[in-house]
């Protein structure tokens, strides 16, 4: 059988899409035949959502590894510039989601460009810097309801989360997989060594700082569209803090370790909500008992991909 798929790719293609329908399929039955109530569509929203914002994360810090902590400003920019573009200027919502994309990139780049000269601490302090600017400045405008936010229509669709995290799963997986990708982790692994071979670390570190940036741009839309108000107080350093969290406990460098850690945390979190007094403490408890028995990470550097291999038939020593 994995013989038949190395050579014929397009059957493992067309199981990953068979899948993929199925999967839009069940769910999309289940929302529409009230099995999935509110309450469990707001859950899977939010999980979505933290999905996304894991992976924007992961481009930077897991591929190219420049360690920031200002995806919150980046989910800022996303999510207030799709509720002006729906209700101040009455577009389409799947216009106001590209326009989240494009505005957070262009941010991105007018950030990535000065501060990604910085390193290590240096770095992650003027990303944590360009964050507060916006949401301090969001604060003041009173265009977009100063501290009082945003109200905003219920707009975002099963359908709108599916689609982009199809889109970007194939998208980091493409640039992963791609001279640029092995670019970028040449650069995280060795910056001098990467430059010695005539690649630009600016040029890389920018570009991945700029997708990663994107991405959250595109979760901050869905976001703003979900939960009916929007805040400054949302984008704070805390929300920073909990995208780092679900990269680092996922495993710095893997992609899946990031989902899966932003899919159990969301759910732990929902569930302590039951449990107001004492959710952070808890929260907070089981955080520190994961990193100490694993701190690694629950997947380390690994892939879904490679725990899948170990039931794979092991060839002959000396047998191609």
């Amino acid at each position: 059988m994995e013989r038949l798929f190395e050579t014929r790719p397009w059957i493992r293609v067309g199981g990953v899409l068979l899948a993929l329908l199925v999967g839009y399929g069940v769910v999309e039955l289940a929302l529409r035949s009230g099995w999935i109530g509110r309450y469990g569509e707001n859950v899977l929203m939010a999980i979505g959502i933290n999905v996304l914002l894991a992976v924007s994360l992961h481009v930077i810090l897991g591929l190219a590894g420049q360690f920031s902590i200002g995806q919150a400003g980046f989910l800022a920019v996303g999510a207030y510039t799709s509720a002006v573009v729906t209700t101040r200027l009455d577009m389409p919502f799947e216009l106001a989601l590209l326009a989240a994309v494009v505005v957070s990139v262009l941010m991105g780049l007018l950030v990535g460009l000065p501060t990604l000269r910085l390193r290590g601490d240096y770095l992650a302090i003027a990303t944590l810097g360009f964050a507060e600017i916006v949401r301090i400045s969001l604060l003041n405008i009173d265009y977009v309801g100063g501290a009082a936010g945003m109200q905003l229509p219920h707009l975002t669709t099963w359908t709108h989360l599916f689609l982009s995290l199809v889109l970007v799963f194939t998208l980091v997986l493409t640039f992963t997989h791609s001279a640029y990708g092995r670019a970028t982790l040449a650069v995280r692994e060795d910056e001098i060594a990467a430059e010695a071979v005539g690649i630009s670390p600016t040029f890389v570190k920018v570009f991945a700082f700029a997708l990663g940036a994107g991405i959250a741009g595109l979760a901050g839309g869905l976001y703003a569209h979900t939960f009916y108000v929007i805040q400054p107080v949302d984008f704070g350093f805390l929300k920073s803090f909990e995208i780092l969290v679900f990269v680092v406990l996922g495993g710095i460098g893997s992609l899946s370790g990031a989902t899966l850690a932003a899919v159990l945390l969301t759910i732990l979190s929902t569930y302590l909500q039951q449990f107001p007094e004492i959710r952070m403490i808890l929260y907070s408890v089981a955080l520190i008992l994961i990193m100490l028995f694993r701190p690694q990470g629950l997947l380390g550097d690994r892939e879904f991909g490679d725990l899948l291999s170990v039931f794979r038939p092991k060839k002959e020593a000396g047998v191609r």
